[in-house]
């Protein structure tokens, strides 16, 4: 009796295979839809945010949608999460403005079985099942010691931020305590820009009218390093002021190849987009066993706290990462 080839019995396995493999149910359904509210949506960050969401919804083959104010407006960007709440998603990430502002609208969410998940900027206090971000307490750490080096650990420092955020309040502590060894360093006031450039320029500039004793300026949040840059070059008071910025603009990396900017601390938000909706998909599938499910387990399964690492980009490297980024778009 002939035995068939063995080659051609491979074969036939392998098609077999594949033909069960299709006939299995797909491990999401068609009703699967994830949200992400960003505090604003009109900054190039958030761009960068929404592509890695978007990459990951369709590698999983789920429903995203990405919304939130195309200005700075904690209000609107709360109402943009509970309109998200109402449409009954399968997991919501969000970056709260303000943390306690939307603390009571995500323990909401999470009681009625939603569950959410804070990117770049945190709501400690509330009921979401982990932060997926940047350490910015030590980046306060760096962007200080960054500051001390570059002033010579003398001089006051002006601060652009937007106070009440969590996340650029933790890097301001940040700063606070790097800066404690030096004496001869103090700080001279801290200007709300509300991500605003164009509000930046105006505190820098009214700084540098007033010709304040200032020797280095830092931007805790994406907006404010290009405005700085754009009034110190204005004023003609390049070289004069030290500035480090915070994550990768265009118009960053620009001051920073034109000298007007020293360095940038940059952060990964598309990285915190892409494994932020694989947590939240995680969850909507218990895909996790440590405990049945997540809403009922004493402690959340997944990590607690995911840092997605940070930069300093130069003008020793700026090029080099300008060029990176561009062979990826």
């Amino acid at each position: 009796m002939l035995r068939p080839p063995r080659i051609k019995l491979s074969v036939v396995l392998i098609c077999a295979s594949v033909l069960c493999a299709s006939c299995r149910k797909s491990y999401h359904s068609k009703s699967e839809r994830y949200v992400f509210i960003s505090a604003n949506t009109s900054l190039p960050y958030w761009q960068e945010a929404k592509a890695g969401f978007v990459a990951a919804g369709q590698e999983m083959r789920v429903k995203v949608d990405f919304t939130g104010p195309s200005t700075y407006s904690p209000q609107d960007e709360l109402k943009a999460f509970q309109d998200a709440v109402n449409s009954h998603p399968s997991g919501i990430l969000v970056s709260p403005a303000q943390a306690d502002l939307f603390q009571d609208a995500i323990n909401s969410a999470v009681q009625n079985g939603i569950p959410v998940v804070c990117v770049d900027s945190d709501s400690p206090r509330s009921r979401r099942i982990l932060f997926v971000g940047t350490d910015n307490y030590r980046v306060g750490l760096t962007i200080g010691r960054l500051m001390a080096t570059l002033m010579r650990q003398h001089g006051r420092l002006a601060v652009i931020t937007i106070p009440g955020q969590f996340n650029q309040e933790e890097r301001l502590r940040g700063v606070e305590d790097a800066l404690k060894p030096y004496p001869y360093m103090s700080f001279y006031e801290a200007a709300n820009d509300r991500g605003s450039s164009k509000v930046a320029e105006q505190e820098v500039a009214s700084l540098l009218q007033q010709n304040a004793d200032v020797a280095g300026i830092v931007c805790l949040e994406a907006s404010g390093g290009p405005g700085a840059a754009q009034a110190v070059d204005q004023y003609g008071a390049g070289g004069k002021l030290a500035i480090v910025a915070m994550d990768a603009n265009p118009e960053t990396l620009d001051w920073i190849s034109k000298g007007m900017i020293n360095a940038t601390v940059t952060q990964k938000p598309y990285t915190m987009g892409f494994y932020g909706l694989r947590f939240l998909d995680d969850l909507h599938h218990n895909s996790v066993h440590e405990f049945k499910n997540w809403q009922d387990a004493p402690a959340s399964p997944l990590p607690a706290f995911v840092d997605t690492g940070t930069e300093v980009v130069d003008r020793r490297n700026v090029d080099d990462y300008r060029n990176a980024l561009a062979s990826v778009q």
